[in-house]
């Protein structure tokens, strides 16, 4: 219908001629088309305005509340837990050391501190953790703080309560140790682990190699230091780490830290040459020197098949002061230690790893002689210990072993320790450190 009326229409104006009915009935059906199509378009347009101007207003009352107004940060819960075949010792102190008071392990079966852990960005310039510990029906906070993200120039600043950057393993929580156990020269040097209550800034520079350096400042509260109701930082620590990749297989890390506290009534237990027991408290000064070196291993950078890690830490440690107690006298030490381990992924899952520890009691003196010829406890003994594990990893969320570990701590007692442990993680957990 309509190309014949334009033909007609097109004919008519290129050929004018005289009035006829049927051209003016043509022209008028070619009018009413006109209008009738532009009314319709007109009519979708319309349509089409109202419809995108519904689904944005839907889209803007759909759009979910910015991140940094809702509660989502990342949740996890870590269960540990083991069974220790030891013998019937009530004193499990370090032979030529002040104790640390690190608990003496469990014998039989025991439920270790499980983790509650949240972390999350809190807005573009900080982010927040919070680890929570659950031990025998008690909750304790052992580390809260907050972090910078955005001061730039690879700056950071932390507060609050943290595991301090010295060393290698000090960072690390028990779950991710590579054996059951503590090593004998963090049992020794912290007990556990160094915590501080304060700040630390970190600096990363912008180089191909890594390269950082940190300071803190604090008040200690953990041993070698103590708890201080009192203004300024009795707790002080500088570090600085170094580490690079060789070739597409192999990277490692080396470090150096400082720690300065000045502990004030530092309670010990010891023993007289009679076995009897002796109290007392030191203070004075704790000067700590680290060195860490960590080499890992892994077939084109691929850690799933097969990987090897090696590391090891020196320490050497004096402090001077008085002890005062049932003995009361100046006191002074200057001793070391070293660990050194190894760990093998020889196929997916399974891993096998040997640590060596190795004290050295080096000069204790009390009231200007050896501190041996008064307490029994800390006699001229170079104390070590020898361990083996092989553990199981059926996913990254769960991990069983065994460990064998022969302990020589204390002056005339030699032990074969076992232990089956277990580590399951439940909900997202960040990684762990280098």
């Amino acid at each position: 219908m309509l190309r014949p009326a334009l033909l007609a229409a097109a004919v008519t104006a290129a050929f004018p001629v005289h009035a006829d009915p049927q051209l003016d009935a043509l022209r008028a059906e070619l009018q009413e088309l006109k209008t009738a199509y532009e009314a319709r378009i007109q009519a979708l347009e319309a349509r089409l305005q109202k419809t995108e101007t519904q689904t944005a207003e839907a889209a803007i009352k759909a759009e979910p509340a910015p991140v940094r107004s809702r509660f989502n940060p990342d949740v996890s819960f870590i269960l540990q837990g083991k069974y220790a075949h030891l013998e019937d010792r009530a004193d499990r102190s370090i032979t030529g050391f002040l104790p640390s008071g690190a608990e003496s392990p469990s014998r039989g079966f025991s439920v270790d501190e499980s983790e509650l852990v949240l972390s999350a960005s809190i807005d573009p310039w900080f982010r927040g953790y919070l680890n929570a510990v659950l031990a025998d029906g008690e909750v304790g906070v052992e580390e809260a703080w907050f972090q910078t993200t955005s001061l730039g120039q690879g700056l950071s600043v932390k507060g609050g309560r943290f595991r301090s950057g010295i060393g290698y393993q000090n960072e690390q929580h028990p779950h991710a140790w590579d054996f059951a156990t503590n090593s004998l020269v963090y049992e020794a040097l912290f007990g556990e682990g160094y915590g501080q209550d304060g700040l630390q800034m970190k600096w990363l520079a912008p180089t191909d190699t890594f390269l950082e350096f940190g300071a803190e400042a604090g008040r200690g509260g953990a041993f070698p230091s103590t708890e201080r109701d009192s203004n300024g930082f009795p707790s002080l620590a500088l570090f600085g780490h170094v580490g690079g990749d060789v070739g597409t297989s192999n990277s490692w890390r080396a470090g150096l830290s400082y720690l300065h506290a000045r502990p004030q009534e530092r309670a010990f237990e010891g023993r007289d040459l009679g076995d009897g027991d002796v109290d007392g408290a030191f203070s004075g000064k704790s000067r700590t020197w680290l060195a860490d070196f960590v080499w890992k291993w892994a077939p084109n950078g691929n850690t799933t098949q097969q990987n090897f890690k090696f590391a090891a830490e020196y320490f050497q440690r004096r402090e001077s002061g008085e002890l005062n107690g049932d003995i009361s006298g100046p006191y002074s030490a200057d001793q070391s230690g070293v660990y050194a381990q190894g760990v093998y992924q020889f196929i997916p899952h399974w891993r096998v790893g040997y640590r060596y520890d190795q004290l050295f009691r080096g000069d204790v003196m009390f009231n200007g002689a050896d501190a041996g010829a008064t307490l029994a406890s800390l006699a001229d003994y170079d104390p070590r210990r020898h361990s083996l594990m092989l553990d199981y990893s059926l996913s990254e969320f769960s991990r069983l072993r065994l460990q064998y570990s022969r302990d020589e701590a204390q002056q005339d007692i030699e032990e074969n320790q076992f232990y089956v442990q277990y580590i399951y993680s439940l909900g997202s957990h960040g990684a762990h450190k280098f």
